[in-house]
């Protein structure tokens, strides 16, 4: 990047990287004196890996990745410090199952697949029957080893009993991919982003059992990253990006705008999904800007940093008190947002950090204590 006027920002095809969107189709980076280059990328790991190398400046980023790299966890085990400074959204995400596991799971168990949320407790009865007539595990699919959607599909299984490293197949597959794999009879279900779960139920392959908004109401997801030094370097790039990005999440809410923004997202460059699929996380589930979502909360990295120490991931000596304050960074939000002014308002401005975890098995979330609740579960690979 040579100046402030050149910028490349990567993104995966998923509903929620709608604010770089908005803001490259609607003027707001170029208001803020940037020229943005928005690469679509192929992967996660590719996001990962070029935004680490510099061919990407920041990116629409799974919010563990950020920590992870932080940690030095995953990849070639490289510390690439970076931070969080804006949440791109919250909800979106779903475990959807093939359309030939659901039916096996309602024939198991009727009651248990009409209630809601469903649990994974059908799930777990199949599985125990499989193996005592030793068929193969089923297969399921997350889109990156650190993120939301591998934590959410972890608990949901563990919850009822499921040991996800032992008594199922867990793989990793780009989100664009999923459906595909499903149709190919590759993966029995995966968790992943809108608007791929809608896709795989309108085209008749799979069925939603479980939306994010259901496992925990208001559950983070995606954040803007950028490496540490990258910010250190051209804070105010980095202020100007926020500045446009707050007011695309904005827009992006406006129920007013949401036709333009399917459209915008549906183009080929972008999503490339159908209008009716992209539209259905929009008008129920996905929150972009309002109560404060743009907000990077300290209590959710680390209940994603508990969940890295449950399932082994990290040493849990760390003190993720201290990584959750380097990665993600409100103060950085918060300064942008309020030289907006009114166009965002002075609730969004000065909100705070207050929202612990309520998810849908009523277990409290402490985040002053991560490392107890990670050690309290019956399945957790806490490691010394």
């Amino acid at each position: 990047m040579s100046g402030l006027a050149d910028l490349r920002l990567g993104f995966i095809p998923l509903t929620d990287c709608a604010p770089l969107i908005v803001a490259k189709a609607r003027g707001f980076f170029a208001e803020e004196g940037l020229d943005v280059e928005l690469s679509r990328e192929v992967s996660w790991a590719t996001v990962r890996d070029k935004v680490t190398v510099g061919a990407l400046d920041g990116a629409h980023m799974l919010a563990p990745m950020a920590l992870a790299s932080t940690l030095g966890a995953g990849g070639a085990g490289d510390v690439v410090p970076m931070i969080a400074p804006l949440a791109l959204n919250l909800n979106g995400s779903a475990i959807t199952v093939s359309a030939p596991l659901a039916a096996a799971l309602r024939e198991i168990d009727p009651e248990g697949m009409a209630r809601h949320p469903i649990t994974a407790r059908p799930l777990a009865r199949l599985v125990q029957q499989r193996k005592a007539r030793g068929e193969p595990p089923l297969t399921f699919a997350v889109v990156f080893t650190y993120s939301m959607h591998a934590y959410e599909l972890r608990y949901w299984m563990a919850q009822a009993g499921i040991d996800p490293d032992r008594d199922i197949r867990l793989v990793v597959t780009p989100p664009p991919r999923m459906v595909e794999q499903m149709r190919l009879g590759g993966i029995d279900g995966f968790c992943v982003g809108a608007p791929w779960n809608a896709v795989a139920v309108q085209e008749g392959l799979g069925e939603v059992l479980i939306r994010a908004s259901e496992f925990w109401p208001g559950s983070p997801d995606k954040v803007f990253g950028v490496k540490v030094e990258w910010a250190q370097t051209y804070p105010g790039e980095l202020r100007a990006a926020l500045r446009a990005l707050i007011r695309a999440s904005a827009w992006a809410d406006e129920p007013a705008n949401r036709e333009a923004l399917v459209d915008l997202l549906a183009r080929p460059e972008h999503i490339g999904a159908p209008p009716a699929a992209i539209a259905l996380a929009l008008g129920s589930e996905i929150i972009f800007h309002a109560g404060a979502a743009g907000l990077p909360r300290r209590e959710h990295a680390l209940w994603f940093l508990s969940q890295m120490a449950r399932w082994g991931q990290i040493a849990h000596a760390r003190d993720l008190g201290a990584v959750a304050d380097a990665v993600y960074r409100p103060d950085l939000f918060q300064s942008a947002s309020a030289s907006l002014g009114p166009v965002v308002g002075p609730a969004v401005t000065n909100a705070a950090g207050a929202d612990h975890a309520a998810l849908f098995d009523g277990l409290a979330f402490d985040p002053d204590r991560p490392l107890d609740y990670a050690a309290g579960f019956e399945i957790s690979r806490l490691q010394p």
